[in-house]
């Protein structure tokens, strides 16, 4: 591929983010780019998972075979981590949580299927931050209602209000920050050692895919996910009380 969607397509290689093809809309213009056709890829083996994992939980027998056995697995993990985080809230936001935590998770280790993981375009992530905020936003008016917003914005004196405003809106700066820094180094350490190092690049780089791709993807999947149970979670029993 000559746009380096695939991160070793060529002999020289390429970790950039290009523009595949554009297009006009309300005289702008706009790119579709390799990040897209990432995310693209990555949402197609989602869907298809869901509908498999669909189409086997509907037959699924008594004796579970290990398909039926992993999709098990998933959702008890999925649903434990989140029963653990957020309590009697958890029944709200299991499917919410478990989506982006499949997506995100999937996203950064999809460097392991060659790809440009799409998680290492600030696009990607300042838009799961961006949902996460919406929602915490939402649950604090809907729990706290504008005037225990507006209290909590003037905590402890109302000269604190900017401060506080200041820190609200850090969340999705921080949220969207730490998830891209942390895979974008890993994809730039990648990067150089595949051009640098090129002609002794042999095998020995995989170990630099099970760190960055699996392990830290792994860490920075479950650390937005731990943070954004957190935020939500503040956000309503601060209304509770």
């Amino acid at each position: 591929m000559e746009y380096g969607i695939l991160m070793a397509a060529d002999s020289e290689v390429d970790f950039m983010i290009h523009g595949l093809f554009s297009y006009e809309l309300f005289g702008q213009t706009l790119w579709i780019t390799t990040s897209h056709v990432c995310i693209l890829i990555v949402m197609l083996l989602l869907l298809t998972f869901a509908l498999i994992a669909n189409r086997k939980i509907k037959h699924a027998t008594e004796v579970p075979d290990t398909f039926q056995c992993i999709i098990e697995l998933i959702v008890e993990k999925l649903d434990g981590m989140v029963e653990n985080a957020m309590g009697h809230n958890a029944k709200y936001f299991a499917n919410y949580i478990g989506t982006i935590f499949c997506f995100i998770f999937l996203s950064n280790i999809s460097g392991l299927l060659g790809l440009r993981p799409p998680t290492a375009d600030y696009g990607t992530t300042l838009a799961l931050a961006l949902i996460t905020f919406g929602i915490i936003t939402f649950q604090k008016f809907k729990h706290q209602h504008v005037s225990g917003f507006l209290k909590g914005l003037c905590d402890p004196w109302p000269i604190w209000a900017p401060i506080n405003l200041i820190g609200d809106i850090a969340v999705p700066v921080s949220l969207s920050l730490r998830l891209f820094a942390n895979i974008l180094s890993g994809v730039v350490i990648e990067a150089l050692v595949y051009t640098l190092l090129a002609k002794v690049a042999i095998i020995w780089p995989a170990a630099l895919h099970v760190y960055f791709d699996l392990f830290s993807g792994a860490i920075q999947t479950y650390v937005f996910c731990m943070l954004t149970m957190t935020y939500v979670n503040q956000a309503i029993e601060d209304g509770e009380y």
